[in-house]
């Protein structure tokens, strides 16, 4: 899989103008940090030593730009231990994958607000993710490796209902598969599409991807219910379908 993106070159440039906003909230205990965490479904926390720290005013603009990632700041080191913080950093913390990833301050060497922008973008992975070149980063980089896709055309009839059925279903399978939306009216998506032999037309599917292995699988054409999906997964997960036949007549080595 070629990633469309180097997260350590965002990191060099700054892009967007940072603007004032307001001051973060602050978590000043562990009980409220923990809450802060378990609010949204992504969430980032700067553990910085003040409103003085290197990347305060950054993380501040990054936050007014990113407005679908909620972000704090903890100042208190008692709390930072409870997190294993040795050192300033900002985290951000996703259920999807039950996964936290850490930018250490001390290990950047050019810390930028756009660098910050897409430290937040490529790594808002959720309970449902929209596949495209910014999020393939955050998903092939999580440690779930086996994606539950749902291939839908946007516009469609069916689509909302589907994405909001499949990201009901997700909790269930928290740690074991990521949720992927593949919109087959996007250009880009069409090489996710042929790699499961699939034409727009013949959505709405829904696929399952095995990065460990690099197979995939399409559960068989019909109703895209809850319950058919649930066993669908639950037939990878228990091994059974390493005997199905694979989607797609050829193998890629890109989703």
């Amino acid at each position: 899989m070629l990633l469309p993106l180097l997260f350590f070159v965002l990191l060099s440039s700054d892009v967007f103008p940072e603007k004032d906003v307001d001051a973060l909230p602050k978590l000043n205990d562990t009980k409220a940090a923990e809450a802060f965490i378990d609010s949204a479904e992504v969430v980032v926390v700067g553990f910085l030593e003040g409103e003085q720290s290197r990347g305060y005013k950054k993380l501040l603009a990054a936050a007014q730009q990113v407005k679908t990632v909620p972000v704090a700041m903890c100042t208190v080191k008692e709390v930072w231990v409870d997190f294993n913080v040795t050192s300033e950093s900002i985290s951000l913390f996703r259920k999807a994958d039950n996964s936290r990833e850490d930018l250490i301050l001390s290990q950047t060497k050019k810390l930028k607000t756009d660098g910050l922008v897409n430290f937040f973008v490529i790594n808002e992975i959720r309970y449902i993710t929209e596949y495209n070149q910014v999020t393939a980063v955050g998903l092939f980089n999580s440690e779930v490796k086996a994606h539950l896709l749902l291939f839908a055309n946007e516009g469609s009839k069916e689509y909302t209902e589907l994405r909001d059925r499949l990201r009901d279903l997700a909790p269930e399978f928290t740690g074991k598969f990521l949720v992927v939306l593949i919109n087959g009216e996007v250009k880009y998506n069409s090489r996710s599409l042929e790699y499961f032999g699939l034409k727009s037309a013949d959505l709405p599917r829904v696929g399952i991807y095995d990065g460990n292995s690099d197979m995939k699988w399409l559960l068989p054409e019909g109703e895209i219910s809850t319950e058919r999906v649930r066993e669908f997964c639950q037939s990878f997960l228990r091994g059974e379908l390493k005997e199905v036949h694979q989607a797609g007549e050829t193998a890629k080595t890109e989703l």
